[in-house]
């Protein structure tokens, strides 16, 4: 009896055991689970990055001093309407104060990543937005054409001195030798990023033809421009520029228009009954600054308005009562024609039908500004020469896993900044070309975004994924299961008594018998 009763107390602390083991393989598996669950990693701030705490759903309670710089938050309570007007897609933004994520936003002219996690607040759950420029160093080129366009805008007043426009052509020169600073000497290690060795380098060969060149490294369906060579540029559609013609013919230049007004893009001119034709032309081209329009007379007497850029951009709206330009009171307006041409390049061709005015752009960032002579159909065989170099990126552990970024040359005179000259009257040639270098370095910067977060970025988390799933192949295989071990061991220790204890009982029936015999 007392073997049995040894044997039902093995088999119930047996079963107790792998009740224990059973609960703690269980605990242990939901421990891994939570451990593979995803997350939204939340960076660790620098000083550069901007930082946001809110409560209930965009009550802003604290923005660091870049957040108020990036805001414009000179004192006070940051306030959500002042953060949101800046903010593209503003309904991201919003996503990021509900709940936990991971956006792409646009802070005025910033490329930023943002990224949100929710804290315990006094009032309840905050959320900490963390914002990081995806691509800091491109950012002060394109600071500096914010007052470099604010100084042409500037001497293009009639009420501007002439002191004032001289000291205004020195701070713009400084302008200009700040960014070619920048790019020679933007690097990472001794690598230089903005010069041209980085990337593809346009170098103008015809400047009677050709102003100035830019090749962002990708061509056509996303070729990359590996090979080094001339590129050819056929104009098949001149710019032109917006040209309205009044229907009022004037014999002579003392020919009185008679008292009315008129209006050009917006501005009023008043005439009285002593204006001659020629006093009207004079009055509409001393506002050439405001209105970018000029006047002149064609061979039959009659009022040509001119815009001073070319393109589609470039408009005349006119408005006039009777006698003033037009015969008959009313309204009229026109538009410019943009550059089309055909670019050869390695033996292939691609279309340029996406710039503006002079300017030849495809959807790669690729842009080729004509002069006024080299505005004509006609093809200008070796135009531009180009200079290929790239920045390679090793993307994974085997040959050829690389990804390659051309950043190009983004000096003063690459841009086409370098040598403006704001001290006359006209600034159309200036802003034009600045409002150029803005796009150049705008559409830079949205490659050089899109390349770290859609190429580099993804596959970091992509490698990531690999490394956690080769790191748990390998414990499997080195590893034994604790758990599962113990519960062997448990079961076979039990066995192993439960053995003993039957043969030891089955030892004593025979000595019974034999004590019985011998009594």
């Amino acid at each position: 009896m007392v073997e049995l009763s040894l044997i039902v107390i093995g088999l119930i602390f047996f079963a107790w055991l792998i009740v224990v083991v059973w609960q703690a393989q269980r605990d242990w598996g939901t421990e891994r689970a939570d451990e593979t669950r995803p997350f939204v990693p939340l960076l660790l701030p620098r000083s550069e990055d901007a930082l946001l705490v809110a409560e209930g759903r965009g009550h802003i309670v604290f923005a660091n001093e870049p957040a108020r710089r990036w805001f414009g938050l000179d004192g006070g309570t940051p306030h959500l309407a002042a953060i949101t007007r800046l903010v593209r897609p503003v309904e991201s933004f919003y996503e990021l104060l509900a709940q936990p994520g991971h956006a792409a936003l646009r802070v005025g002219n910033r490329q930023v990543e943002a990224i949100s996690q929710a804290i315990p607040g006094p009032q309840g759950q905050r959320m900490i937005v963390l914002m990081r420029e995806l691509d800091a160093t491109a950012h002060p080129l394109s600071f500096d054409f914010d007052p470099a366009r604010a100084l042409a805008v500037a001497n293009g007043s009639s009420s501007t001195s002439a002191a004032q426009k001289a000291a205004n052509q020195t701070q713009l020169n400084n302008i200009a030798t700040s960014i070619d600073r920048i790019a020679s000497t933007t690097q990472f290690g001794t690598k230089k990023l903005l010069d041209g060795s980085a990337g593809a380098v346009a170098t103008v060969n015809q400047p009677g033809n050709v102003a100035s060149a830019f090749m962002s490294g990708t061509i056509g369906n996303g070729v990359a421009m590996n090979a080094s060579g001339a590129i050819g540029v056929n104009v098949t559609t001149a710019a032109a520029r917006a040209t309205v013609t009044g229907t009022a013919a004037y014999s002579a230049g003392t020919v009185l228009v008679g008292a009315g007004s008129f209006s050009i893009n917006g501005k009023t001119f008043e005439t009285t009954a002593t204006t001659t034709r020629d006093q009207l032309v004079s009055m509409i081209n001393a506002a050439q600054g405001e209105t970018g329009v000029t006047a002149s007379v064609n061979t039959s007497n009659n009022i040509v308005l001119t815009s001073d850029a070319y393109g589609t951009d470039a408009k005349i709206y006119l408005t006039t009562t009777a006698g003033q330009i037009n015969s008959a009171a009313g309204s009229t307006s026109a538009a410019g024609t943009n550059a089309v041409a055909t670019i050869t390049y390695d033996g292939n061709t691609y279309t340029f039908s996406s710039g503006q005015g002079l300017t030849l752009k495809d959807a790669n960032g690729n842009q080729i500004t004509l002069t006024v002579a080299g505005n004509t159909v006609t093809n200008h065989g070796n135009a531009v020469q180009l200079m290929v170099g790239s920045t390679s990126f090793q993307i994974g552990a085997n040959a050829g896993q690389t990804a390659t970024l051309s950043l190009g040359n983004f000096s003063a005179s690459t841009l086409g900044v370098s040598g403006l000259d704001i001290s006359g009257s006209d600034m159309s040639t200036a802003l034009n070309k600045i409002d150029s270098a803005i796009s150049t370095v705008s559409e830079a910067r949205g490659r050089i975004g899109s390349f770290v977060r859609n190429t580099l970025e993804s596959n970091m988390r992509a490698l990531g994924v690999a490394k956690e799933n080769l790191a748990a192949t390998e414990s499997a295989i080195r590893e034994i299961d604790v758990a599962e071990e113990m519960t062997n061991y448990t079961k076979l220790q039990i066995l192993q008594q439960s053995g003993m204890a039957m043969l030891a009982q089955a030892n004593q029936a025979p000595q019974a018998v034999m004590s019985l015999l011998r009594g």
